[in-house]
């Protein structure tokens, strides 16, 4: 089993990648393996509604524009069993280059998404995280994905580098993302479902003291 999970930050290692890390590191304890994949920071092409990719006489695999990231994602869709996108907060949206390579890959390459548990995270300093998280959850429903819960919406907090990881419940969140994530697919692999995935004690984290 193994979840691919895209980071769609321009910022490789920020507080996006951390979330996504702690998602990474409770399925590895689960026994469920993970690969991170950046979007990068270079230009990336919104959907033109060419039709090119529905060509059926079409010589190429998904997108008919190959000069960024998109088609090299979406060729790991195939491989993967599971997906979690995540993406900082911009203005109360995602990241629009993150939403580009969603909408093209899936609309190209959505035989390989189809049925697959799916969830998002999103990042942000203060608010709007939630707009942001019901933007990136509607592809996912509309390409028939299971979408994985967690205790909480799948939000963490943080502005400079790192401030994610302080946020202590935006972290068990994660960690409590994954774990329903596993037991999903171990239920999906396997015809005798496991026992339901095991729960923290709730850590509330206020921001105002």
């Amino acid at each position: 089993m193994k979840i691919l999970l895209v980071n769609g930050s321009p910022r490789k290692n920020g507080n996006t990648h951390i979330a996504l890390s702690e998602i990474a590191k409770t399925l590895r304890q689960e026994g469920v393996e993970s690969e991170i994949v950046w979007i990068g920071n270079r230009a990336i092409r919104g959907c033109m509604a060419c039709g090119k990719c529905k060509d059926p006489n079409k010589s190429f695999m998904g997108c008919v524009f190959n000069d960024d990231v998109c088609n090299s994602i979406s060729e790991k869709y195939a491989s993967a069993d599971g997906f979690v996108f995540g993406s900082p907060v911009y203005y109360g949206q995602p990241n629009g280059a993150l939403l580009s390579i969603m909408q093209r890959s899936f609309f190209s390459n959505g035989e390989h998404v189809q049925n697959k548990p799916a969830a998002v995270v999103t990042i942000c300093r203060r608010g709007g995280a939630t707009a942001a998280f019901q933007s990136l959850q509607m592809p996912l429903q509309m390409m028939n994905m299971p979408i994985i819960t967690s205790q909480y919406w799948n939000i963490a907090y943080g502005r400079e580098q790192g401030d994610a990881a302080l946020d202590t419940e935006g972290m068990q969140t994660m960690r409590t993302l994954a774990r329903n994530m596993a037991w999903v697919l171990k239920s999906l692999k396997n015809e005798s479902a496991p026992k339901l995935p095991e729960r923290e004690e709730w850590q509330p984290m206020h921001f105002i003291r």
